[in-house]
């Protein structure tokens, strides 16, 4: 059975009822401009819905004790969109999120936040495939530009931190250690014509002992 029932502060629910509760279907407005229309169980969220904000942000899906759990859709305003897991009101699970710049991330979340493996592709075309940690790349990953240049090795904070190969696109190519994303300890250089240089680093310049081997065997 519909009823309609009007609420303190302005809130208004028009549905299927329960004990003065919202139960089944119906459509709850807030005095704010909040709206939720779907499914009810003793007088939260539950099952097939849709919420919308305000501000124009949108939530198509499934709900659990009031809150996105389950499969969804989740449109920002401003063209931002998420597709994929929810769970207790945040993305969590595996999920894509297309911005609107055109960037676009593919993988894990948790907590509202890209978390293990994921892939994140930037409009002009670089990339980044590799392991992420409360939004940030993190852990062993790939960095491929759009110009041919790679990165392939270890990640902290979202910098090149630890072992790691950077490969540039005309065949030249560092093998060693990194620190915040520049050449730091012992390392391994190599030209495209085979010269080497094997010795210390510090902050992307060599520095320190080192020994430099040419291809011609000079």
């Amino acid at each position: 059975m519909n009823e309609i029932l009007d609420l303190p502060e302005g809130d208004r629910y028009e549905g299927e009822s329960k004990d003065g509760k919202p139960h089944g279907i119906g459509t709850y407005t807030w005095s704010d401009g909040v709206k939720y229309e779907g499914e009810w169980k003793d007088g939260k969220y539950n099952g097939q819905g849709t919420i919308t904000t305000s501000k124009g942000n949108k939530f198509i899906g499934e709900f659990e004790n009031g809150k996105e759990n389950g499969l969804g859709i989740l449109t920002w305003s401003f063209g931002d969109k998420y597709v994929g897991e929810f769970k207790d009101g945040k993305q969590h699970g595996r999920g894509i999120k297309t911005f609107h710049n055109g960037e676009k991330y593919v993988g894990k979340w948790k907590d509202g936040l890209p978390n293990g493996q994921g892939t994140e592709i930037s409009p002009n075309g670089d990339q980044y495939e590799g392991e992420w940690k409360e939004g940030i790349w993190d852990g062993q990953g790939t960095q491929t530009f759009h110009n041919g240049n790679k990165y392939v090795g270890e990640f902290k904070d979202g910098k090149y931190n630890g072992k790691g190969t950077f490969i540039n696109s005309d065949g030249s190519m560092f093998e060693g250690k990194w620190k915040d994303g520049k050449e730091n300890g012992q390392g391994k250089f190599t030209w495209p014509n085979g010269d080497k240089y094997v010795g210390g680093w510090k902050e992307g310049n060599r520095e320190g002992q080192g020994t430099q081997t040419f291809y011609n065997g000079d």
